[in-house]
């Protein structure tokens, strides 16, 4: 890629996930700034379906850690926000105003824009909080008990959480930066093409490599068996019933 000039974009490309963090605490003054960030995202038909739980008391924070494969550098420094996308805000306001929404609020669409407002405002607080020096990771481990989750931070219907977000102060050295996919395998002109699985396959090579520098030795994980291995272990087969029993995603 040639090199551009511009210091958000250079932020933008330096991301990598951080799962170790110092004991230096992120303030309620950060945490504003933050959240104002988040805030500013796009979102669709100006809805803000969306809501962020900063979870501050430290029981319970070990608990959502628990329940979310208990990855430990969850509960280790910084912050743990959980994103939810949340249709219970507009529904009230709707019935507020006298209008009956709720077999919209109840729809797969619905819920598909209130994860989506959920992302952008996640992805705005993460571009923020890195040009601050701070780091990052995101855990989808939240859905993978997402009814004992939702219990522990009294997640009503139509509101569901998306994902977490750890944030904080990096401790040690960062993970080198993970090649994406190459340009060529992502973008199209006018029309999908099908043709790109030697790109990818180039690609997933690459990848190995890295692997074997970053952990010092001969692997044999690539991004195609990390990402294929994920949708092995991960199919969270239960989140249709878990949304219906929410109200959403219901038609």
């Amino acid at each position: 890629m040639d090199s551009v000039n511009n210091k958000t974009i250079d932020e933008l490309l330096k991301h990598v996930s951080v799962r170790s963090f110092t004991d230096e605490p992120v303030t309620d003054d950060v945490v504003k700034t933050l959240v104002t960030a988040a805030q500013a995202a796009s979102t669709a038909s100006f809805q803000q379906s969306y809501s962020i739980i900063d979870v501050v008391d430290a029981n319970l924070r070990e608990k959502v850690t628990q329940a979310s494969r208990n990855q430990r550098f969850m509960n280790q420094g910084g912050r743990l926000f959980i994103f939810c996308a949340d249709l219970s805000r507009n529904d009230k306001m709707a019935q507020n105003l006298g209008i009956d929404v709720s077999h919209t609020i109840e729809g797969t669409d619905a819920t598909l824009a209130g994860t989506i407002d959920a992302t952008l405002a996640a992805q705005n607080m993460v571009i923020a909080a890195e040009s601050m020096g701070l780091g990052v990771c995101f855990i989808g481990g939240v859905r993978d008990n997402i009814s004992e989750v939702s219990e522990l931070l009294n997640i009503p219907e139509h509101v569901f959480p998306v994902y977490g977000l750890v944030i904080g102060y990096p401790k040690g050295e960062l993970n080198k930066i993970k090649p994406r996919l190459p340009f060529e395998a992502i973008y199209h002109q006018n029309q999908y093409q099908t043709d790109k699985l030697d790109i990818v396959k180039k690609y997933d090579d690459q990848t190995k490599q890295y692997y074997n520098d970053r952990y010092g030795h001969e692997t044999d994980r690539s991004w195609a068996r990390t990402a294929v291995n994920s949708l092995v272990k991960l199919p969270r087969s239960f989140m249709k019933k878990y949304l219906n029993s929410h109200n959403l995603s219901k038609h």
